[in-house]
Protein backbone atom coordinates (compact mmCIF):
# COMPACT_ATOMS: atom_id res chain seq x y z
CA UNK A 1 0.00 0.00 0.00
CA UNK A 2 1.46 3.23 -1.42
CA UNK A 3 1.93 6.11 1.74
CA UNK A 4 0.26 8.94 2.09
CA UNK A 5 2.06 11.99 0.44
CA UNK A 6 3.71 14.25 3.89
CA UNK A 7 3.58 17.48 1.97
CA UNK A 8 0.76 19.48 -0.56
CA UNK A 9 3.14 22.11 -2.92
CA UNK A 10 0.69 24.86 -3.21
CA UNK A 11 1.02 27.38 -6.01
CA UNK A 12 -1.27 30.24 -6.35
CA UNK A 13 -1.40 31.46 -10.27
CA UNK A 14 -3.06 34.30 -12.48
CA UNK A 15 -2.21 34.83 -15.61
CA UNK A 16 0.91 33.21 -15.63
CA UNK A 17 0.57 30.22 -18.02
CA UNK A 18 4.11 29.69 -19.03
CA UNK A 19 5.89 30.92 -15.69
CA UNK A 20 3.50 28.12 -14.11
CA UNK A 21 4.75 25.38 -16.95
CA UNK A 22 8.28 26.20 -16.34
CA UNK A 23 7.77 25.84 -12.31
CA UNK A 24 6.13 22.71 -12.75
CA UNK A 25 8.65 21.54 -14.63
CA UNK A 26 11.42 21.92 -12.09
CA UNK A 27 9.39 19.77 -9.26
CA UNK A 28 9.31 17.41 -11.26
CA UNK A 29 12.98 16.62 -11.12
CA UNK A 30 12.65 16.61 -7.04
CA UNK A 31 14.82 13.84 -5.71
CA UNK A 32 11.66 13.70 -3.29
CA UNK A 33 8.77 12.76 -5.14
CA UNK A 34 6.16 12.07 -2.98
CA UNK A 35 4.52 14.92 -2.62
CA UNK A 36 1.02 16.05 -4.53
CA UNK A 37 0.67 19.11 -6.06
CA UNK A 38 -2.08 21.70 -6.25
CA UNK A 39 -2.48 24.78 -8.15
CA UNK A 40 -4.69 27.47 -7.14
CA UNK A 41 -5.75 29.73 -10.27
CA UNK A 42 -7.15 33.13 -9.58
CA UNK A 43 -9.54 33.04 -13.02
CA UNK A 44 -6.79 33.55 -15.00
CA UNK A 45 -7.84 34.10 -18.83
CA UNK A 46 -4.73 32.37 -20.65
CA UNK A 47 -5.09 28.65 -20.58
CA UNK A 48 -3.92 28.37 -16.92
CA UNK A 49 -5.77 25.71 -16.03
CA UNK A 50 -4.79 23.79 -18.88
CA UNK A 51 -1.37 23.29 -17.89
CA UNK A 52 -0.88 19.68 -16.55
CA UNK A 53 2.05 17.54 -15.52
CA UNK A 54 3.47 13.99 -14.62
CA UNK A 55 2.77 14.70 -10.60
CA UNK A 56 0.22 14.20 -8.56
CA UNK A 57 -1.50 17.96 -9.84
CA UNK A 58 -4.96 18.73 -8.84
CA UNK A 59 -6.11 21.89 -10.64
CA UNK A 60 -8.33 24.40 -8.44
CA UNK A 61 -9.74 27.23 -10.74
CA UNK A 62 -11.35 29.91 -8.72
CA UNK A 63 -13.66 32.35 -10.77
CA UNK A 64 -12.07 35.45 -9.81
CA UNK A 65 -8.80 36.97 -8.53
CA UNK A 66 -8.77 36.70 -4.88
CA UNK A 67 -5.18 37.72 -4.44
CA UNK A 68 -2.11 35.99 -3.30
CA UNK A 69 -4.27 35.33 0.20
CA UNK A 70 -7.23 34.19 -1.24
CA UNK A 71 -5.36 31.51 -3.33
CA UNK A 72 -3.16 30.03 -0.83
CA UNK A 73 -6.02 29.90 2.28
CA UNK A 74 -8.22 28.12 -0.42
CA UNK A 75 -5.19 25.78 -1.28
CA UNK A 76 -4.84 24.76 2.59
CA UNK A 77 -8.20 24.38 3.33
CA UNK A 78 -7.87 21.33 0.91
CA UNK A 79 -4.93 20.01 2.00
CA UNK A 80 -4.86 17.19 4.00
CA UNK A 81 -1.16 16.82 4.26
CA UNK A 82 0.95 17.45 7.72
CA UNK A 83 3.11 20.20 5.62
CA UNK A 84 2.37 22.35 2.71
CA UNK A 85 4.98 24.54 0.66
CA UNK A 86 3.91 27.64 -0.30
CA UNK A 87 5.48 28.74 -4.03
CA UNK A 88 5.60 31.28 -6.52
CA UNK A 89 4.88 30.32 -9.86
CA UNK A 90 7.85 32.76 -10.81
CA UNK A 91 10.47 30.48 -9.67
CA UNK A 92 12.69 27.42 -11.08
CA UNK A 93 13.23 24.73 -7.86
CA UNK A 94 16.83 23.05 -7.81
CA UNK A 95 16.05 19.63 -7.83
CA UNK A 96 16.23 19.30 -3.38
CA UNK A 97 14.00 21.38 -2.78
CA UNK A 98 11.34 19.66 -1.16
CA UNK A 99 13.88 17.40 0.54
CA UNK A 100 15.41 19.41 2.63
CA UNK A 101 12.21 21.96 3.41
CA UNK A 102 11.10 18.88 4.89
CA UNK A 103 14.43 18.17 6.47
CA UNK A 104 14.47 21.58 7.86
CA UNK A 105 10.53 21.66 9.33
CA UNK A 106 10.95 18.58 10.75
CA UNK A 107 14.43 19.41 13.40
CA UNK A 108 11.99 20.71 15.95
CA UNK A 109 8.23 21.01 16.96
CA UNK A 110 8.54 24.41 17.74
CA UNK A 111 8.99 25.02 13.83
CA UNK A 112 6.01 26.73 12.36
CA UNK A 113 8.03 27.81 9.22
CA UNK A 114 11.33 27.09 7.52
CA UNK A 115 11.90 29.55 4.01
CA UNK A 116 13.92 28.78 1.23
CA UNK A 117 17.20 30.60 -0.41
CA UNK A 118 15.36 32.75 -2.62
CA UNK A 119 18.39 33.44 -5.57
CA UNK A 120 17.97 36.06 -7.80
CA UNK A 121 16.50 34.57 -11.44
CA UNK A 122 18.46 37.07 -13.66
CA UNK A 123 22.02 37.54 -11.56
CA UNK A 124 22.48 33.63 -9.84
CA UNK A 125 25.29 34.82 -7.69
CA UNK A 126 23.04 36.74 -5.52
CA UNK A 127 20.16 36.70 -2.93
CA UNK A 128 16.77 37.66 -3.73
CA UNK A 129 15.66 36.22 -0.42
CA UNK A 130 17.28 35.09 2.49
CA UNK A 131 14.49 35.30 5.40
CA UNK A 132 13.15 38.67 6.47
CA UNK A 133 13.50 41.23 8.94
CA UNK A 134 10.87 42.93 10.66
CA UNK A 135 11.81 46.48 11.99
CA UNK A 136 10.69 48.91 14.67
CA UNK A 137 10.26 51.20 11.84
CA UNK A 138 7.55 48.90 11.05
CA UNK A 139 9.53 47.79 8.02
CA UNK A 140 9.48 44.14 6.52
CA UNK A 141 13.02 44.19 4.70
CA UNK A 142 14.14 41.14 2.82
CA UNK A 143 17.37 39.54 4.63
CA UNK A 144 20.60 39.70 2.22
CA UNK A 145 18.95 41.23 -1.15
CA UNK A 146 21.43 41.65 -3.57
CA UNK A 147 24.45 40.31 -1.43
CA UNK A 148 26.54 36.99 -2.50
CA UNK A 149 24.78 33.42 -2.17
CA UNK A 150 28.02 32.68 0.25
CA UNK A 151 27.42 34.80 2.95
CA UNK A 152 23.69 32.91 3.60
CA UNK A 153 24.43 29.62 3.64
CA UNK A 154 23.96 28.68 6.85
CA UNK A 155 21.34 27.79 8.26
CA UNK A 156 19.45 30.53 11.39
CA UNK A 157 16.07 32.09 13.03
CA UNK A 158 14.45 34.70 10.89
CA UNK A 159 11.74 36.84 12.07
CA UNK A 160 9.47 35.16 9.49
CA UNK A 161 10.02 33.73 6.09
CA UNK A 162 8.87 34.69 2.28
CA UNK A 163 5.68 33.45 0.89
CA UNK A 164 7.47 32.35 -2.22
CA UNK A 165 8.63 29.33 -0.97
CA UNK A 166 8.26 28.43 2.50
CA UNK A 167 7.15 25.17 4.32
CA UNK A 168 4.19 24.98 6.79
CA UNK A 169 2.69 23.25 9.85
CA UNK A 170 -0.43 22.55 8.44
CA UNK A 171 -2.10 21.98 11.50
CA UNK A 172 -0.68 25.37 12.83
CA UNK A 173 -1.23 27.82 10.34
CA UNK A 174 -4.91 26.57 10.67
CA UNK A 175 -4.41 26.87 14.40
CA UNK A 176 -2.80 30.53 13.88
CA UNK A 177 -5.91 31.74 11.74
CA UNK A 178 -5.51 31.84 7.78
CA UNK A 179 -3.63 34.16 6.05
CA UNK A 180 -5.41 37.69 6.46
CA UNK A 181 -7.43 38.11 3.31
CA UNK A 182 -7.52 42.06 4.20
CA UNK A 183 -3.74 42.06 2.73
CA UNK A 184 -4.90 40.66 -0.94
CA UNK A 185 -0.97 40.59 -1.30
CA UNK A 186 2.36 41.59 0.36
CA UNK A 187 3.34 41.38 4.02
CA UNK A 188 0.87 38.67 4.42
CA UNK A 189 3.87 36.15 5.24
CA UNK A 190 5.26 38.82 7.87
CA UNK A 191 2.08 38.55 9.42
CA UNK A 192 1.70 35.33 9.09
CA UNK A 193 5.45 34.66 11.09
CA UNK A 194 5.09 37.64 13.46
CA UNK A 195 1.56 35.52 14.78
CA UNK A 196 3.43 32.54 15.26
CA UNK A 197 6.39 34.38 17.19
CA UNK A 198 3.62 35.42 19.32
CA UNK A 199 2.80 32.30 20.56
CA UNK A 200 6.29 30.98 21.03
CA UNK A 201 7.16 29.57 17.57
CA UNK A 202 10.30 29.95 15.16
CA UNK A 203 10.54 30.51 11.42
CA UNK A 204 13.76 29.29 10.10
CA UNK A 205 15.81 30.11 7.07
CA UNK A 206 17.28 26.49 5.10
CA UNK A 207 19.61 27.18 2.38
CA UNK A 208 20.22 23.93 1.27
CA UNK A 209 16.57 24.21 -0.60
CA UNK A 210 16.83 26.90 -3.39
CA UNK A 211 15.13 28.53 -5.85
CA UNK A 212 15.82 30.91 -8.85
CA UNK A 213 13.20 33.75 -8.12
CA UNK A 214 12.06 36.12 -10.87
CA UNK A 215 10.60 38.29 -9.06
CA UNK A 216 7.79 40.86 -9.96
CA UNK A 217 6.33 38.56 -12.58
CA UNK A 218 2.81 39.20 -11.76
CA UNK A 219 2.64 42.94 -10.89
CA UNK A 220 5.59 43.92 -13.85
CA UNK A 221 7.96 46.20 -12.23
CA UNK A 222 9.77 46.10 -8.35
CA UNK A 223 7.26 49.55 -7.74
CA UNK A 224 4.16 50.15 -9.25
CA UNK A 225 0.81 52.20 -7.92
CA UNK A 226 -0.95 49.31 -7.11
CA UNK A 227 2.01 47.33 -5.33
CA UNK A 228 3.16 50.38 -3.21
CA UNK A 229 -0.27 51.50 -2.35
CA UNK A 230 -0.99 47.74 -1.30
CA UNK A 231 2.53 47.24 0.93
CA UNK A 232 2.00 51.24 2.97
CA UNK A 233 -1.96 49.73 3.50
CA UNK A 234 -0.64 46.39 4.67
CA UNK A 235 2.24 48.01 7.32
CA UNK A 236 -0.50 49.62 9.26
CA UNK A 237 -2.94 46.50 9.26
CA UNK A 238 0.38 44.42 10.58
CA UNK A 239 1.33 47.03 12.91
CA UNK A 240 -2.20 47.50 14.17
CA UNK A 241 -2.84 43.58 14.70
CA UNK A 242 0.03 42.10 16.74
CA UNK A 243 1.40 45.26 18.15
CA UNK A 244 -0.29 45.31 21.83
CA UNK A 245 -0.66 49.22 22.88
CA UNK A 246 2.24 49.43 25.18
CA UNK A 247 4.45 48.48 22.40
CA UNK A 248 3.32 50.11 19.89
CA UNK A 249 3.42 53.24 22.28
CA UNK A 250 7.13 52.32 22.44
CA UNK A 251 7.58 52.20 18.80
CA UNK A 252 5.54 55.31 17.55
CA UNK A 253 8.82 57.43 17.58
CA UNK A 254 10.19 54.82 15.13
CA UNK A 255 7.42 54.05 13.26
CA UNK A 256 6.84 58.18 12.18
CA UNK A 257 10.39 57.99 11.71
CA UNK A 258 10.08 54.93 9.02
CA UNK A 259 6.76 56.63 7.58
CA UNK A 260 8.25 59.95 6.57
CA UNK A 261 11.85 58.26 5.07
CA UNK A 262 10.21 55.94 2.56
CA UNK A 263 7.51 59.31 2.15
CA UNK A 264 10.47 60.40 1.04
CA UNK A 265 11.89 57.91 -0.93
CA UNK A 266 8.77 57.15 -3.01
CA UNK A 267 8.70 60.98 -3.41
CA UNK A 268 12.38 60.34 -5.66
CA UNK A 269 10.39 57.41 -7.27
CA UNK A 270 7.21 59.34 -8.31
CA UNK A 271 5.01 57.61 -5.55
CA UNK A 272 4.43 59.69 -3.41
CA UNK A 273 0.73 60.24 -3.50
CA UNK A 274 0.11 56.21 -3.22
CA UNK A 275 2.30 55.35 -0.46
CA UNK A 276 0.31 57.88 1.57
CA UNK A 277 -2.92 57.22 0.50
CA UNK A 278 -2.04 53.54 1.66
CA UNK A 279 -0.75 54.79 4.86
CA UNK A 280 -4.11 56.05 5.22
CA UNK A 281 -6.23 53.81 3.91
CA UNK A 282 -4.25 51.18 6.50
CA UNK A 283 -4.54 53.65 9.75
CA UNK A 284 -8.67 53.98 8.81
CA UNK A 285 -9.00 50.31 7.85
CA UNK A 286 -7.58 48.80 11.23
CA UNK A 287 -11.22 49.39 12.62
CA UNK A 288 -11.89 46.19 10.87
CA UNK A 289 -8.63 44.12 11.45
CA UNK A 290 -8.79 41.33 13.97
CA UNK A 291 -6.19 41.89 16.82
CA UNK A 292 -4.05 39.02 17.89
CA UNK A 293 -5.27 38.98 21.26
CA UNK A 294 -3.02 39.70 24.17
CA UNK A 295 -1.85 37.00 26.43
CA UNK A 296 0.34 37.39 30.00
CA UNK A 297 1.66 34.01 29.13
CA UNK A 298 3.43 35.22 25.97
CA UNK A 299 5.10 38.32 27.37
CA UNK A 300 8.27 36.87 27.51
CA UNK A 301 7.63 36.05 23.34
CA UNK A 302 6.85 39.79 23.12
CA UNK A 303 10.14 41.02 24.59
CA UNK A 304 12.13 38.86 22.58
CA UNK A 305 10.01 40.07 19.31
CA UNK A 306 10.64 43.79 20.63
CA UNK A 307 14.53 42.98 20.81
CA UNK A 308 14.49 41.84 17.76
CA UNK A 309 12.61 44.52 16.12
CA UNK A 310 15.09 47.08 17.09
CA UNK A 311 18.17 44.50 16.40
CA UNK A 312 16.79 44.25 12.58
CA UNK A 313 16.89 48.21 12.40
CA UNK A 314 20.78 48.33 13.41
CA UNK A 315 21.18 45.20 10.99
CA UNK A 316 19.65 47.47 8.35
CA UNK A 317 21.01 50.31 9.05
CA UNK A 318 24.75 48.46 9.01
CA UNK A 319 23.70 47.20 5.50
CA UNK A 320 23.34 43.28 6.86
Amino acid sequence: MASQPEVTVIIPNYNGRKLLENCIQTLERQTCTDFKLLVVDNGSDDGSTEVTSSLDLTMLALKENTGFCGAVNEGIRRADTPYVILLNNDTEVLPEFVEELLAAIKKSDRIFSAGAMMIDYHDRERIDNAGDYYTAFGWAVARGKGKPLADFNRPCRVFSCCGGAVIYRTGLLREMGPFDERHFAYLEDVDMGYRAKIHGYINCYAPGARVYHVGSATTGTRYNEKKVFLAARNSMYLIYKNMPFLQLLINLPLILSGILIKSLFFLKKGFAGEYLRGIGAGITGCRGCKKVRFSWKNLGNYALIQLALWGNVIRILAGR
